[in-house]
Formats: C-alpha cells, structure tokens, sequence
C-alpha cells in the first residue's frame, strides 16, 4: 500500500529538461532528451486586457482537452518510439529498454515490434518489471490509448475497484488535472491545490509569449515557488514547478511539466515529467512524453528511471 501511495504522489510530477522547465541540475545524469521546443519572445509585452492570471487557472483545472487527446490515438496509425532507462545509486545506468513499435487502428493486429532491446536486469522471473515505476507509467499512458510498449499491460476498469486501481485514478488525476485535490493521499491531498487562496501566498503566477515548434503561436503560463520563501516552507510545497503551453489560436493546452519534490517519514520523490501535443489533421495528438525521477521508501529498493517517449507518422488508414 505504501509503495501504491508513493507512486501515486511521484506521478504527479511531470519531466526533463527538455522543453518548458529546467531540471537538469537537479538530477545529475544521462538526460535522453536534447531536443528544445519552444522558444520565448525576448520582450514580455503581450498582456492583452482580456488575458490575466485568472484566465489561465481557469483555463487549466477545467479542462479536459489534454486527456481526451491520449483517447484519440487509438484512431490513428503510428509509430512509437520508446526509450526507458534506470539508474544504481550513484546515477550510473544499469538497464536500457528500447520499442520502436508500429500500432495500426485498423485490423485484428494492434501492434507490431519493429525493434525490441532490453539490457539489465529489468524483470522479475514471473515477467513482470523490477521496478514498479515502469509498471505505472505502462498502466497510465497504456490504457489512455488502449495501445502501448508492453503487450500484457493490466485493463484498467476506471472504478478503482481495488485500492491499487484507486491509487492508480488518483494518479491520472495528478497528471491530467493538476490543481485539483486528490483525496485519500496520506499527506499528499491538499498539496495538489496550488491554485486556492491559502496557497497562493507561496507561489508566483506569471505568462510570457512564444513559439513551439517552430511556427505554433503560444502562451507559457508557469506557476513557481516564491523566491523569498523559507526553505522550511519550501520543503513542505510538494508541486516546486507547473507550466502549461496553450495555443494562442485557440487556447488548446499543447503541453505541462511539472516539476515536484517531497520528503516525509513514510517516502521522499523528486519527479520531473513532461508532455508535449502536435496537430495531426483536426487532431491534437500527444509526440513526446518524458519522465525523470527518484524515489524510496523504508525496507524497499529505492528506484530511480527515466523516458523518452515519442510517438510520430499519426495517419488513418482504412480497412481492406
């Protein structure tokens, strides 16, 4: 149940230094991820009078755009591309999983391995990972799009039936609408609502213009811990960083990293985990999704991992 718990709170936060926070100071190790997305306008004078801070708050906790876009894929052909990496404790690696799979939305064949490398000790006799991280991240980003890199990933009954499987909808909730409060979190629960007023005395609130990829038009809404603030303070703010890229267009939120640190008696995390959307046709669709973290609790193995996953080649095709 422990382990359940802490995973569900480690989730939460979302990863590498790659697109729209930085942390690679944090974790000092092989960053599989290199590739910069968005760029920022060198002037900050875009606020508009019908833009504020309140605006994109609400923009974030009512949304439900970013989620719907994982469901969306199973429409789609595609090719994933899925490396997965985990670390002893001195951040060195010792397992690598690399998938390129081809998925098809048409016929009885969903997936096909188009090159499948494991290194490491990686799984346990019975076939199931070593680290309930990778398990997890499959159970998640696996059952959003019923399609993924492992072929028996659990089914997910979205009633939480079992307390895993309510752990386990806490979790999709920290990741998808973050802001929200996650009851049922020892410890954790209220530390989710960055966005009421008692919590608004510790963060900053701020936007600046952009471009991602190149040519999107966008606003980068980030919401961080106060500079002046006690690092007794600071350590009990479990989210440190949020930042969310809307679409200027039309206000679609195209990507989140968050950025979160926690420490107690019963565990302690420090996760960074990012997803970036791309349009495909009239549809947004997730193209990368990293992942970087470690945590521990008492009498377990302490698990540190990190992912670069990408999915590109989106395209329908018809039956035959």
């Amino acid at each position: 149940m422990k382990k359940v718990i802490v995973m569900a709170c480690l989730f939460a936060g979302l990863l590498l230094n790659c697109s729209f926070g930085g942390f690679a100071q944090v974790i000092q190790r092989f960053n599989p991820d290199s590739v910069k997305t968005i760029t920022l306008d060198s002037t900050v004078n875009i606020v508009a009078q019908k833009l504020s801070v309140e605006t994109f708050i609400r923009a974030i906790t009512t949304d439900t755009s970013f989620y719907a876009s994982f469901r969306k894929m199973k429409k789609y052909s595609f090719i994933a591309e899925n490396r997965i990496y985990t670390y002893d404790k001195k951040n060195k690696v010792n397992g690598r999983i690399y998938r390129k799979i081809q998925h098809f939305n048409t016929g009885p064949q969903k997936m096909k391995y188009l090159v499948k490398q494991d290194t490491g000790k990686l799984f346990k006799r019975n076939g199931k990972y070593q680290l309930y991280t990778l398990e997890m991240f499959d159970y998640i980003f696996m059952n959003a799009y019923q399609s993924g890199f492992v072929a028996n990933a659990p089914a997910a009954d979205g009633k939480g039936g079992t307390s895993n499987a309510g752990y386990k909808d806490k979790l999709k909730t920290l990741i998808f609408n973050p802001g929200r409060p996650v009851k049922g979190i020892p410890f954790i629960g209220s530390k989710t609502e960055i966005f009421t007023a008692n919590m608004r005395q510790y963060y900053d609130y701020a936007f600046q213009s952009g471009t991602y990829l190149d040519s999107i038009p966008v606003y980068r809404f980030r919401v961080s811990m106060k500079k002046d603030l006690s690092n007794w303070t600071k350590d009990g703010l479990m989210i440190k960083e949020l930042v969310t890229i809307f679409d200027k267009r039309d206000f679609e939120i195209l990507g989140r990293y968050v950025d979160m640190k926690y420490s107690n008696m019963l565990f302690d995390f420090d996760v960074q985990m990012n997803i970036e959307m791309g349009y495909f046709g009239e549809d947004k669709l997730p193209t990368k999704i990293t992942y970087q973290g470690n945590w521990n609790i008492p009498f377990k193995k302490e698990e540190r991992a990190s992912f670069l996953i990408l999915h590109k080649d989106y395209h329908l095709e018809e039956d035959k």
